[in-house]
This record gives structure tokens, C-alpha cells and sequence, in this order.
């Protein structure tokens, strides 16, 4: 009797699936449970297990793309495996026999490692605790395995930080939520929604295995090393990861070349990036060989030999992915416009030039442009607080506050973290905090609350050169403003040409909240303070 495998449900909003990698062959015996293939989404890898025992017959080959609930392989319970079949009774026996002799000194490693260990050591309960994505932020529906702490089947203890979980707005930490043995479920790189799961424990009871009995399974495993290069090699060793397999199928090289640093040798994606860059550097000593001794070829230069014209696929990041969804659903689902006004920079050039030093002296940071602008947004803000909105449903939500969001790029990408409180911050505190959630978001070490709450952004664009853009909206916030760069530029002033450090700035805002005269007014009014610094100190 033939049993169907069919491709499971995988989330509500994925109708198709590819076909990363068979792990077992057809004609292979499988037993029920067993691991036979590895299946891609648009959103996440996840391995498909056998529901019941006997052959494999295959139905939709590697890098196929099928339906969820299309057949994609049958297994024949009643069809005898031939030598693969005996070979794994053999070695269900075997292990069965393990289980039973707990004395046997030898395999003593091997039983604690699955949790069987004598009384020193843990034992399975047989309960397996599954640990799903946790809920990280309210506007987080995915996140990427950053790294694993911990290996396939180590002893993890509660609480202890086993993994690195990335999203698009920070990395944070996954702790062990029971005592036992740790069951991989997604592996690193993989992207994966929140509430999925992530990995399992077998829930195991009694001490951690002791530091001598690790350091004697370290050495014995050592020791035996040779023989396991030999003949104890698992379907990992030499197996590309579905990400390194597309990687290194782009850039035509061969996995078997490669040497995987993953987990039984399998090929990660950084071991494909790694080889991809060895090609490259290898193609190119060969070329300067070529060259440098000399040896003339018929090949006659062509205008597509002139330059490189290779190509690299990369496949997006989960912070630039949620980045263009959230920039293109704000374009769609805001009535934005831009206004521009000019700043006079020469007043706080005046002014830094003046105070810099003691600034820095006192304070022990510099004194930057971005404190004056924050100071004058907040005052600008309490003017016109309909800027400092938001909209919620049909409900228009007004802040007494101002948590100010600062545009900071990242190797990741633009990021924006926030101030909480400016406005009754000074201006060094300004600046520290600047200094501070800058230098965290480069070594993307932001935390979610540092990232979520804003009500106002500023961005500063002329750090890059920019002379005049139009900043897209930072949602649900209503109003964004773009700094730009400082160019000096012929002014009239009483009657007179004068050369002046102008600064155009451009105030991006939804009309749906904020009418045309607050957006020009609010715009004018940080004019004013920014050209009047005087007036920040003040108030007024």
C-alpha cells in the first residue's frame, strides 16, 4: 500500500513551494519521522518528514516549484528496501540495545548526549517543549535566525541565551524556556513569521552533565574522529543550506569543492560567499599569470571585453524588506506633500565657531547642528501640535510630548531611533543621546523600545551631499523634516549682495492632518529660531 506525501500548509499566505533538496533517494527506505526533504518558501525553509515506513518514490524533482497540497512523493509501506532496509533494522536494534544497556561504559557518551545518561547525569521525561518566535514589537510580523548559540542536540539549561534572532529593527537574544536536550527546527538565516516554531527541547530532568564527563566525551570523541571522517558521515556532511545552494548555482561552482563549517559539515551561506570570492580571487591570479608570462591567445578583444560584466543576486535583508513595505504602503495610504523653506546658517556657525572648545571641554561632546534643529522642532512642535500627531483609525492622536526620531544609516540600513523627551532635554543632552544611539545602531545593537514611539523625525541628508529631497513620511507618524547640505550662496540683504551659508530644508507631512498653513507656518517658525538662536534659549 502506497501512502501520498503531500505538501503541508505552511502559513496563510504562502500558496507554493520549492523543492530545496532531497535528503533521502529514490528508492531509499525511510522510517516514519525521518527527515526526506527540504522544502523553500517565499518566507522560510523547513524540512518534511516521513509519515510512515517504507520506500521512497519520488514525484517532483529538485528545484521544482509545487502547490501546497500537490503530491510530491509516495512511500510504499509494504516494499521491501533491500540492503538499506536491513541496514537500518540493524541499526534500530542496535540502538534499541544502547537504550537497554546503560552499563556498557562505551556507548555511555552517546546515551547522554539523548538524554538516556546513568544517574548523574539528566534524563528525558518524554516531554518535548516546543519554542515559538515571541512577539517583539507590534509592527514585527517576521524575524531571521541571526546564529545559534548552542548546537543539535546540546544540553541547554532554562533561561540560557541559546540563539540571536534579527529583525528588522533590532537583534535580541532567545533563551532556553525548559532544562533538557536542544532539537534544531530553523536553521541560521532562515526567515521565519512570529508565533512559528523555532526549535524544541526534550525536557530532561536532574543536574547538567558535569565538566569531567564533558571534557572525557570531548576527548573520546577526539580520538575516535578519524574513523567518524571515515565512515560515520550524516546527510549534512557536504550538503549545501538552501540559501548557500542558490548562491552557489548562480556562480556556477560545484558544492562538492567545498568544505561546509556548519553543523556535520554542511555548507552554510557564508561558506558559498566565501568560495565565491575565492573564485573570483583565483580567476584573477590566473588571468595576471597569463599575462605576465607572456602566452598570446587567438581571441581577438570584443566591446563586451573591455569591462566586467558579471552579475551577483543578494537576497534582501529583513530590515530592507519591512523598509520598502513600509515606504511604499505610506506613499499609498498617506496624502503626503513637501514644502521647502532656506535657513541663514551663518548665526550657529558663528555660534560653534565661537563655543565649540568650551562646548566639548565642559560637556565632553561636540556641539552639532542636529541639537539646534532638535531644539527648534520641539518648540515649533508645541506651536503647532497637530505636527506632532498621528492618526489612528478614525481618531487623531495628539502628544503633549515629543520622542524625536533621528534617521541614523547602518551597515544594515537606515535605521531611526528615538529621543524620548527632547524637549526638556539641553542641548549637550541632545547630543549625547545622539552620539549614543548612533554608535548602537551601527553595531546594531538597538533594542525595540529604542526604535518604536516616535512622534516627529528629522533626517539629515546633507551629511551624503544631498541639496534638496522630499523625505518620506516615518509612519504613523504625520510630519517628517529633511536637513541638506550647507552650500554658500549669493543673498539680498537690505539692498545689498551678500555671501550667505544656506541650508534648504523640506518639510514632508500628511495633509490629511496637517492643513497647508501649519506645515508653512511650523516650517517658517523653525526658520526663525534656527536664524535667531537667541530665541531657542529664550523660548520665545
Amino acid at each position: 500500500m502506497s501512502l501520498e506525501i503531500k505538501v503541508p500548509e505552511v502559513g496563510e499566505s504562502i500558496t507554493e513551494v520549492t523543492i530545496a533538496s532531497w535528503l533521502k533517494k529514490d528508492g531509499d527506505f525511510v522510517e516514519q519521522d525521518e527527515i526526506i526533504a527540504e522544502l523553500e518558501s517565499d518566507k522560510a525553509t523547513f524540512e518534511l518528514p516521513a509519515e510512515i515506513s517504507g520506500v521512497l518514490k519520488i514525484k517532483a524533482q529538485e528545484d521544482e516549484t509545487v502547490e501546497v497540497g500537490a503530491v510530491i512523493c509516495e512511500i510504499d509501506e509494504d516494499a521491501e528496501g533491500g540492503e538499506s532496509k536491513s541496514e537500518d533494522k540493524v541499526e534500530k536494534k542496535s540502538e534499541e540495545k544502547k537504550e537497554d544497556k546503560k552499563e556498557d561504559k562505551s556507548e555511555s557518551n552517546e546515551k547522554k548526549k539523548e538524554g538516556s545518561s546513568s544517574n548523574s547525569g539528566p534524563k528525558k521525561t518524554g516531554e518535548v517543549h516546543e519554542m515559538v518566535v515571541p512577539t517583539v514589537g507590534e509592527s514585527i510580523t517576521e524575524v531571521t535566525i541571526s546564529s545559534w548559540l548552542k548546537s543539535e542536540g546540546d544540553y541547554v539549561e532554562m533561561d540560557e541565551v541559546i540563539a540571536e534572532v534579527e529583525s528588522d529593527k533590532a537583534t535580541f537574544e532567545l533563551p532556553a524556556e525548559a532544562d533538557g536536550f536542544l532539537q534544531i527546527v530553523a536553521e541560521e538565516g532562515d526567515t521565519i513569521e512570529i508565533g512559528a516554531t523555532i526549535c524544541k527541547i526534550e525536557v530532561a530532568e536532574g543536574s547538567a552533565p558535569s565538566e569531567s564527563s564533558s571534557e572525557k566525551s570531548s576527548s573520546e570523541s577526539d580520538s575516535s574522529s578519524d574513523s567518524k571522517e571515515e565512515g560515520n558521515e550524516t546527510y549534512a556532511t557536504g550538503h549545501a543550506s538552501p540559501a548557500a545552494a542558490k548562491i552557489l548555482k548562480e556562480k556556477g561552482i560545484d558544492p562538492s569543492n567545498i568544505k561546509g563549517s556548519g553543523k556535520d559539515g554542511r555548507i552554510t551561506k557564508e561558506d558559498a560567499e566565501n568560495a565565491e570570492k575565492q573564485k573570483a580571487s583565483k580567476s584573477a591570479e590566473k588571468e595576471n599569470k597569463s599575462s605576465d608570462s607572456g602566452i598570446e591567445t587567438e581571441k581577438l578583444p570584443s566591446p563586451s571585453d573591455s569591462g566586467n560584466r558579471e552579475q551577483r543576486k543578494e537576497k534582501m535583508s529583513s530590515l530592507r524588506k519591512t523598509v520598502a513595505r513600509r515606504l511604499v504602503s505610506v506613499k499609498n495610504e498617506t496624502a503626503m506633500l513637501t514644502t521647502f523653506n532656506e535657513v541663514d546658517m551663518s548665526p550657529i556657525m558663528e555660534i560653534r565657531k565661537k563655543y565649540k572648545e568650551q562646548f566639548k571641554e565642559k560637556y565632553e561632546v561636540g556641539l552639532g547642528f542636529m541639537s539646534f534643529f532638535t531644539k527648534a522642532c520641539t518648540l515649533a512642535l508645541k506651536e503647532f501640535p497637530a505636527v506632532n500627531a498621528s492618526i489612528d483609525g478614525n481618531e487623531m492622536v495628539y502628544s503633549d510630548y515629543v520622542d524625536m526620531s533621528i534617521a541614523v544609516s547602518s551597515p544594515k540600513g537606515l535605521v531611526v531611533p528615538v529621543i524620548r523627551n527632547a524637549e526638556k532635554l539641553s542641548f549637550n543632552e541632545v547630543e549625547a543621546e545622539v552620539i549614543r544611539l548612533a554608535k548602537k545602531a551601527r553595531d546594531g545593537k538597538l533594542s525595540i523600545d529604542e526604535m518604536t514611539g516616535g512622534t516627529f523625525t528629522i533626517t539629515n541628508g546633507g551629511i551624503f551631499g544631498s541639496m534638496l529631497s522630499t523625505p518620506i513620511i516615518n509612519a504613523p507618524q504625520s510630519a517628517i523634516l529633511g536637513m541638506h547640505n550647507i552650500v554658500e550662496r549669493p543673498m539680498a540683504v537690505n539692498g545689498e549682495v551678500q555671501i550667505k551659508p544656506i541650508m534648504y530644508v523640506a518639510l514632508s507631512y500628511d495633509h490629511r492632518i496637517i492643513d497647508g498653513k501649519e506645515s508653512v507656518s511650523f516650517l517658517v517658525r523653525v526658520k526663525e529660531l534656527l536664524e535667531d538662536p537667541t530665541r531657542l534659549l529664550l523660548g520665545i
